[in-house]
């Protein structure tokens, strides 16, 4: 790690981290004020930008003798092809006050080829880090760096930001908030499905046992008065046709009575034809 105007630490300053682990265990002493620290403040603001105990996270970190910081945190990361190096880097400027600008950042990945420039805007070095590790700062300052007079937050974390950040440590996600989202919606889904079917099954009204029974029962009622009323139709209909072939055997005869009315009308004239035939042969 490398830095330099981050409060105390004016100079530039390396700790060779890997040095320091070659035993297992090392520790960090000096007297109150001397930048102990000030050391994990600079691993959490190369890797998030901030610092933990700092207001608004940047506020007041730069050595108030210098205009400019500094910050390079190189770490290792395990995965399936061997153990991977990655660089974070950071500098910042002065904005007046103890404000400071973040200028630069940068994260890098080390390769046997050289290095890689991952990602280079302030917000995609932040993601990155994020990703590469699966920590967001919160989780990094209670699991893996934790600030003075933190611990007993750490202890009291609630139920929820417990879980939560063992998701995010253990990458259980899945079975955690979005498993959590896939029920949710499934849930929804299913109260539709049931406003849906309890809108339609109004529409059709009771379908209850008694009222099936009941329906049965006006069913066959129904089909007894169909058939009862399907052979009063089939007499009626045959008392129809008898009376149609009577009324037309009633026309039949009143028109038969209208010709025999007229030829009676004509019996004088006839009788009278027949008695000049008879002259007229004679």
């Amino acid at each position: 790690m490398k830095l330099a105007g981050l409060q105390s630490y004016r100079e530039p300053q390396e700790i060779r981290f890997d040095e320091l682990t070659e035993t297992g265990l090392f520790g960090i002493f000096g007297p109150t004020g001397s930048g102990k620290s000030t050391l994990l403040d600079a691993i959490t603001l190369a890797m998030y930008g901030k610092v933990e105990r700092a207001v608004n996270g940047t506020q007041g970190i730069m050595n108030h003798a210098e205009d400019t910081l500094s910050v390079a945190f190189t770490f290792e990361l395990m995965s399936a092809q061997g153990p991977r190096r990655y660089r974070v880097e950071r500098r910042f400027k002065r904005a007046g006050g103890v404000s400071v600008n973040n200028t630069l950042s940068r994260f890098i990945a080390l390769t046997e080829d050289g290095e890689e420039v991952i990602a280079d805007k302030v917000q995609d070095v932040t993601r990155c880090v994020e990703e590469y590790i699966g920590l967001k700062m919160d989780d990094f300052t209670r699991a893996v760096v934790l600030p003075q007079g933190k611990f007993a937050e750490f202890l009291s974390l609630k139920g929820s930001e417990r879980r939560q950040m063992l998701q995010r440590l253990f990458h259980l996600e899945k079975y955690g908030d979005q498993l959590a989202q896939k029920l949710s919606r499934r849930v929804k889904d299913n109260d539709i499905a049931l406003k849906e079917l309890e809108a339609e099954q109004q529409g059709l009204g009771n379908a209850s046992a008694e009222a099936l029974e009941h329906v049965e029962v006006r069913l066959k009622e129904a089909i007894a008065n169909a058939e009862s009323s399907r052979r009063e139709l089939e007499r009626v209909a045959r008392e129809a046709e008898a009376l149609n072939k009577t009324r037309e055997l009633v026309m039949e005869h009143s028109r038969r009575a209208n010709e025999l009315g007229q030829l009676a009308a004509l019996e004088p004239s006839i009788a009278l034809l027949e008695h000049k035939l008879r002259q007229a042969s004679a």
